[in-house]
Protein backbone atom coordinates (compact mmCIF):
# COMPACT_ATOMS: atom_id res chain seq x y z
CA UNK A 1 0.00 0.00 0.00
CA UNK A 2 3.01 2.29 0.30
CA UNK A 3 3.77 5.15 2.66
CA UNK A 4 0.91 7.25 4.00
CA UNK A 5 2.41 10.73 3.77
CA UNK A 6 -0.55 12.29 5.54
CA UNK A 7 0.03 10.05 8.53
CA UNK A 8 3.77 10.78 8.50
CA UNK A 9 3.06 14.50 8.95
CA UNK A 10 0.06 13.87 11.22
CA UNK A 11 -2.28 15.95 9.05
CA UNK A 12 -5.66 15.21 7.48
CA UNK A 13 -6.27 14.84 3.75
CA UNK A 14 -7.62 18.38 3.44
CA UNK A 15 -4.50 19.96 4.96
CA UNK A 16 -3.56 23.30 3.42
CA UNK A 17 -0.07 24.65 2.80
CA UNK A 18 0.11 26.37 6.18
CA UNK A 19 -0.97 23.16 7.92
CA UNK A 20 1.73 21.20 6.12
CA UNK A 21 4.39 23.74 6.97
CA UNK A 22 3.45 23.81 10.66
CA UNK A 23 3.45 20.01 10.81
CA UNK A 24 6.81 19.82 9.08
CA UNK A 25 8.37 22.42 11.37
CA UNK A 26 7.14 20.69 14.51
CA UNK A 27 8.44 17.28 13.46
CA UNK A 28 11.70 18.61 12.00
CA UNK A 29 12.54 20.30 15.31
CA UNK A 30 12.14 16.91 16.98
CA UNK A 31 13.82 14.63 14.46
CA UNK A 32 16.58 16.70 12.88
CA UNK A 33 19.68 14.52 13.52
CA UNK A 34 21.63 17.42 15.05
CA UNK A 35 18.92 17.73 17.69
CA UNK A 36 19.18 14.10 18.79
CA UNK A 37 21.76 12.22 20.86
CA UNK A 38 24.29 10.10 19.05
CA UNK A 39 22.59 6.92 20.27
CA UNK A 40 19.46 7.88 18.27
CA UNK A 41 21.22 9.36 15.23
CA UNK A 42 20.27 6.53 12.81
CA UNK A 43 16.63 6.62 13.87
CA UNK A 44 16.55 10.42 13.64
CA UNK A 45 18.04 10.43 10.13
CA UNK A 46 15.43 7.93 8.93
CA UNK A 47 12.55 9.87 10.52
CA UNK A 48 13.82 13.19 9.17
CA UNK A 49 14.07 11.85 5.64
CA UNK A 50 10.52 10.50 5.83
CA UNK A 51 9.18 13.81 7.12
CA UNK A 52 11.00 15.71 4.37
CA UNK A 53 9.71 13.40 1.63
CA UNK A 54 6.15 13.64 2.92
CA UNK A 55 6.31 17.45 2.94
CA UNK A 56 7.91 17.50 -0.52
CA UNK A 57 5.07 15.44 -2.00
CA UNK A 58 2.12 17.02 -0.22
CA UNK A 59 3.31 20.62 -0.68
CA UNK A 60 3.71 20.16 -4.45
CA UNK A 61 0.27 20.26 -6.15
CA UNK A 62 1.17 17.92 -9.02
CA UNK A 63 2.98 15.37 -6.83
CA UNK A 64 0.14 15.47 -4.33
CA UNK A 65 -2.55 14.93 -6.97
CA UNK A 66 -0.70 11.98 -8.48
CA UNK A 67 -0.04 10.55 -5.02
CA UNK A 68 -3.70 10.91 -4.05
CA UNK A 69 -4.74 9.05 -7.21
CA UNK A 70 -2.11 6.35 -7.50
CA UNK A 71 -0.31 6.18 -4.15
CA UNK A 72 3.42 6.11 -3.48
CA UNK A 73 4.12 3.34 -5.98
CA UNK A 74 2.49 5.16 -8.85
CA UNK A 75 4.18 8.41 -7.86
CA UNK A 76 7.69 6.97 -7.77
CA UNK A 77 7.49 4.33 -10.50
CA UNK A 78 6.11 6.65 -13.17
CA UNK A 79 3.68 3.91 -14.21
CA UNK A 80 0.68 6.19 -14.50
CA UNK A 81 -2.22 5.21 -16.77
CA UNK A 82 -3.11 7.43 -19.70
CA UNK A 83 -6.20 9.62 -19.57
CA UNK A 84 -8.32 7.03 -21.40
CA UNK A 85 -7.14 4.21 -19.13
CA UNK A 86 -7.81 6.28 -16.08
CA UNK A 87 -11.31 7.26 -17.20
CA UNK A 88 -12.29 3.66 -17.96
CA UNK A 89 -11.17 2.45 -14.57
CA UNK A 90 -13.84 2.28 -11.89
CA UNK A 91 -11.61 3.25 -8.97
CA UNK A 92 -8.07 3.57 -7.68
CA UNK A 93 -7.10 2.51 -4.16
CA UNK A 94 -4.83 4.63 -2.05
CA UNK A 95 -3.82 3.90 1.55
CA UNK A 96 -6.92 5.69 2.85
CA UNK A 97 -9.58 6.16 0.17
CA UNK A 98 -11.21 4.93 -3.03
CA UNK A 99 -11.06 7.75 -5.59
CA UNK A 100 -13.74 7.35 -8.25
CA UNK A 101 -13.53 8.97 -11.71
CA UNK A 102 -11.22 11.78 -10.56
CA UNK A 103 -9.74 14.04 -13.17
CA UNK A 104 -6.52 12.74 -14.64
CA UNK A 105 -3.61 15.10 -13.74
CA UNK A 106 -2.26 17.19 -16.61
CA UNK A 107 0.90 15.69 -18.15
CA UNK A 108 0.68 12.75 -15.71
CA UNK A 109 1.83 10.25 -18.30
CA UNK A 110 5.14 12.13 -18.73
CA UNK A 111 5.59 12.79 -15.01
CA UNK A 112 8.86 11.71 -13.40
CA UNK A 113 9.25 11.80 -9.64
CA UNK A 114 12.17 14.03 -8.69
CA UNK A 115 12.41 14.29 -4.88
CA UNK A 116 13.81 17.43 -3.31
CA UNK A 117 16.79 17.19 -1.01
CA UNK A 118 15.96 17.08 2.70
CA UNK A 119 18.42 19.82 3.65
CA UNK A 120 17.11 22.11 0.91
CA UNK A 121 13.62 21.81 2.35
CA UNK A 122 14.92 22.42 5.86
CA UNK A 123 16.85 25.49 4.78
CA UNK A 124 13.83 26.82 2.89
CA UNK A 125 11.51 26.47 5.88
CA UNK A 126 13.86 27.60 8.62
CA UNK A 127 16.36 29.69 6.69
CA UNK A 128 14.15 32.74 6.39
CA UNK A 129 13.66 32.66 10.16
CA UNK A 130 17.31 32.18 11.02
CA UNK A 131 16.40 28.89 12.65
CA UNK A 132 17.99 25.50 12.49
CA UNK A 133 21.12 24.17 14.08
CA UNK A 134 24.81 24.31 13.38
CA UNK A 135 28.20 22.88 14.22
CA UNK A 136 31.43 24.49 13.18
CA UNK A 137 29.69 27.46 11.57
CA UNK A 138 26.99 25.71 9.52
CA UNK A 139 24.11 23.30 9.82
CA UNK A 140 24.63 19.68 8.89
CA UNK A 141 22.84 18.63 5.75
CA UNK A 142 21.66 15.46 4.00
CA UNK A 143 23.43 14.24 0.92
CA UNK A 144 23.08 10.58 -0.07
CA UNK A 145 22.23 9.50 3.45
CA UNK A 146 25.05 11.41 5.17
CA UNK A 147 25.74 14.93 6.40
CA UNK A 148 28.01 17.64 5.14
CA UNK A 149 28.78 21.08 6.52
CA UNK A 150 26.83 23.92 5.01
CA UNK A 151 25.13 27.24 5.71
CA UNK A 152 21.56 28.35 5.49
CA UNK A 153 20.46 30.33 2.51
CA UNK A 154 20.71 33.60 4.40
CA UNK A 155 23.99 32.64 6.04
CA UNK A 156 22.53 32.63 9.55
CA UNK A 157 22.50 29.68 11.94
CA UNK A 158 22.48 28.99 15.66
CA UNK A 159 24.98 26.94 17.61
CA UNK A 160 23.50 23.74 19.01
CA UNK A 161 23.79 23.85 22.80
CA UNK A 162 24.29 20.91 25.12
CA UNK A 163 22.53 20.91 28.47
CA UNK A 164 24.84 21.03 31.54
CA UNK A 165 25.79 17.66 32.99
CA UNK A 166 23.72 16.36 35.88
CA UNK A 167 25.65 14.76 38.76
CA UNK A 168 24.17 12.21 41.15
CA UNK A 169 25.81 10.61 44.21
CA UNK A 170 26.69 6.92 44.06
CA UNK A 171 27.05 5.71 47.68
CA UNK A 172 29.41 2.71 47.96
CA UNK A 173 30.59 0.68 50.91
CA UNK A 174 34.27 -0.14 51.38
CA UNK A 175 33.35 -3.72 50.56
CA UNK A 176 31.94 -2.55 47.20
CA UNK A 177 35.09 -0.60 46.44
CA UNK A 178 37.35 -3.42 47.57
CA UNK A 179 35.76 -6.40 45.82
CA UNK A 180 33.79 -4.63 43.10
CA UNK A 181 30.02 -4.67 42.77
CA UNK A 182 27.15 -4.28 40.33
CA UNK A 183 24.35 -1.80 40.93
CA UNK A 184 21.25 -0.71 39.04
CA UNK A 185 20.16 2.92 39.09
CA UNK A 186 16.64 3.92 38.04
CA UNK A 187 16.44 6.98 35.80
CA UNK A 188 13.29 8.91 34.81
CA UNK A 189 13.63 11.22 31.81
CA UNK A 190 11.54 13.13 29.28
CA UNK A 191 11.78 11.88 25.69
CA UNK A 192 9.92 12.41 22.43
CA UNK A 193 8.10 9.39 21.06
CA UNK A 194 7.69 8.55 17.38
CA UNK A 195 4.68 10.85 17.07
CA UNK A 196 6.61 13.81 18.45
CA UNK A 197 4.85 13.83 21.82
CA UNK A 198 6.79 14.23 25.05
CA UNK A 199 6.52 11.38 27.51
CA UNK A 200 8.28 10.21 30.66
CA UNK A 201 10.20 6.96 30.44
CA UNK A 202 12.09 5.01 33.06
CA UNK A 203 15.41 3.36 32.34
CA UNK A 204 17.59 1.09 34.43
CA UNK A 205 21.24 2.08 34.15
CA UNK A 206 23.66 -0.76 34.96
CA UNK A 207 26.72 0.30 36.94
CA UNK A 208 29.75 -1.91 37.46
CA UNK A 209 31.92 -0.71 40.33
CA UNK A 210 35.55 -1.65 39.78
CA UNK A 211 37.82 -2.77 42.66
CA UNK A 212 39.92 0.15 43.83
CA UNK A 213 37.62 2.99 42.79
CA UNK A 214 37.93 5.99 45.08
CA UNK A 215 35.71 8.74 46.37
CA UNK A 216 35.09 11.18 43.52
CA UNK A 217 35.36 8.61 40.74
CA UNK A 218 32.88 9.55 38.00
CA UNK A 219 30.86 7.28 35.73
CA UNK A 220 29.23 9.04 32.76
CA UNK A 221 26.18 8.04 30.75
CA UNK A 222 26.34 10.31 27.68
CA UNK A 223 23.20 12.25 26.66
CA UNK A 224 20.84 10.45 29.05
CA UNK A 225 19.23 13.67 30.27
CA UNK A 226 15.85 15.10 29.28
CA UNK A 227 15.21 15.70 25.60
CA UNK A 228 14.35 19.27 24.58
CA UNK A 229 13.97 20.87 21.13
CA UNK A 230 17.24 22.36 19.92
CA UNK A 231 19.28 21.09 22.88
CA UNK A 232 21.56 18.07 23.14
CA UNK A 233 20.52 16.10 26.25
CA UNK A 234 22.75 16.37 29.29
CA UNK A 235 25.21 13.71 30.33
CA UNK A 236 24.19 11.88 33.50
CA UNK A 237 27.16 11.45 35.84
CA UNK A 238 27.34 9.29 38.94
CA UNK A 239 29.98 10.31 41.50
CA UNK A 240 31.30 7.72 43.95
CA UNK A 241 30.79 8.50 47.62
CA UNK A 242 32.32 6.29 50.33
CA UNK A 243 30.01 5.18 53.10
CA UNK A 244 31.50 5.28 56.63
CA UNK A 245 32.79 1.87 57.73
CA UNK A 246 32.47 0.62 61.32
CA UNK A 247 36.00 -0.85 61.40
CA UNK A 248 38.25 0.64 58.74
CA UNK A 249 39.08 4.07 57.39
CA UNK A 250 40.53 4.52 53.95
CA UNK A 251 43.66 6.57 53.33
CA UNK A 252 44.44 6.49 49.63
CA UNK A 253 45.15 2.85 48.86
CA UNK A 254 45.72 1.97 52.52
CA UNK A 255 43.24 0.78 55.13
CA UNK A 256 43.65 2.12 58.67
CA UNK A 257 42.50 0.18 61.74
CA UNK A 258 42.70 1.80 65.18
CA UNK A 259 42.94 -0.43 68.24
CA UNK A 260 43.26 0.45 71.90
CA UNK A 261 45.32 -1.92 74.07
CA UNK A 262 46.08 -1.96 77.79
CA UNK A 263 49.47 -1.17 79.28
CA UNK A 264 49.78 -4.81 80.24
CA UNK A 265 49.10 -5.89 76.62
CA UNK A 266 51.57 -3.31 75.36
CA UNK A 267 54.24 -4.81 77.58
CA UNK A 268 53.44 -8.50 77.38
CA UNK A 269 51.87 -8.83 73.90
CA UNK A 270 48.62 -10.16 72.47
CA UNK A 271 47.08 -11.34 69.17
CA UNK A 272 44.62 -9.13 67.30
CA UNK A 273 41.96 -10.96 65.28
CA UNK A 274 40.67 -8.86 62.40
CA UNK A 275 37.94 -9.63 59.81
CA UNK A 276 39.02 -8.28 56.42
CA UNK A 277 36.73 -6.66 53.84
CA UNK A 278 36.62 -9.89 51.86
CA UNK A 279 35.61 -11.93 54.94
CA UNK A 280 38.92 -13.50 55.92
CA UNK A 281 40.17 -13.63 59.52
CA UNK A 282 43.56 -11.98 59.85
CA UNK A 283 45.56 -12.83 63.00
CA UNK A 284 48.17 -10.22 63.86
CA UNK A 285 50.50 -11.08 66.79
CA UNK A 286 51.95 -8.27 68.94
CA UNK A 287 55.27 -9.65 70.15
CA UNK A 288 57.27 -6.47 70.67
CA UNK A 289 56.71 -3.86 73.34
CA UNK A 290 54.24 -1.34 72.00
CA UNK A 291 55.00 2.35 72.45
CA UNK A 292 52.28 5.02 72.50
CA UNK A 293 50.91 5.82 69.01
CA UNK A 294 52.65 2.76 67.63
CA UNK A 295 51.80 1.71 64.06
CA UNK A 296 52.13 -1.75 62.54
CA UNK A 297 52.08 -2.14 58.76
CA UNK A 298 50.74 -5.31 57.14
CA UNK A 299 51.72 -5.25 53.44
CA UNK A 300 49.24 -5.98 50.65
CA UNK A 301 46.16 -6.05 52.90
CA UNK A 302 44.79 -2.65 51.90
CA UNK A 303 42.60 -1.56 49.00
CA UNK A 304 43.15 -2.77 45.42
CA UNK A 305 45.07 -0.34 43.23
CA UNK A 306 42.80 0.13 40.20
CA UNK A 307 45.59 1.15 37.83
CA UNK A 308 47.85 -1.72 38.93
CA UNK A 309 45.85 -4.97 38.83
CA UNK A 310 46.95 -7.51 41.41
CA UNK A 311 48.49 -4.94 43.72
CA UNK A 312 47.04 -3.62 46.97
CA UNK A 313 47.85 -0.95 49.47
CA UNK A 314 48.79 -1.72 53.08
CA UNK A 315 46.83 -2.32 56.26
CA UNK A 316 47.99 0.04 58.99
CA UNK A 317 47.23 -0.78 62.62
CA UNK A 318 47.33 2.25 64.88
CA UNK A 319 47.73 1.09 68.48
CA UNK A 320 46.85 3.39 71.35
CA UNK A 321 48.04 2.34 74.79
CA UNK A 322 45.54 2.88 77.56
CA UNK A 323 47.21 3.72 80.83
CA UNK A 324 45.54 3.07 84.19
CA UNK A 325 43.92 6.12 85.71
CA UNK A 326 45.32 5.35 89.19
CA UNK A 327 47.38 2.76 91.10
CA UNK A 328 47.31 1.67 94.72
CA UNK A 329 50.41 1.86 96.85
CA UNK A 330 50.74 -1.88 96.75
CA UNK A 331 50.51 -1.91 92.91
CA UNK A 332 53.17 0.79 92.66
CA UNK A 333 55.49 -1.14 94.95
CA UNK A 334 54.99 -4.31 92.92
CA UNK A 335 55.72 -2.49 89.66
CA UNK A 336 58.90 -1.02 91.13
CA UNK A 337 59.98 -4.47 92.21
CA UNK A 338 59.26 -6.07 88.83
CA UNK A 339 60.40 -3.27 86.55
CA UNK A 340 62.96 -1.55 88.71
CA UNK A 341 65.89 -3.10 86.94
CA UNK A 342 64.40 -2.62 83.46
CA UNK A 343 63.06 0.92 83.28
Amino acid sequence: MGVDYYNVLKVNHNAREDDLKKAYKRLAMIWHPDKNPSARRDEAESKFKGISEAYDVLSDPQKRQIYDLYGEEGLKSGKIPSSSDASSSSSWRTPQFHHQHRQHPPNAASFRFNPRDADDIYAEIFGSEGGGSARGGGHRTFRDGSFRNGNFANGRSSELRKAPAVENPLPCSLEDLSKGAKKKMRLSRNVYDASGKMRVVEEILPIEIKPGWKKGTKLTFPEKGNEEPGIIPADIIFVVEEKPHPVFKRDGNDLVFSQEITLLEALTGKTIDLITLDGRTLMIPLTDIINPDHEIVVPNEGMPISKEPGRKGNLRLKLNVRYPSKLTGEQKSELKRVLGGVL
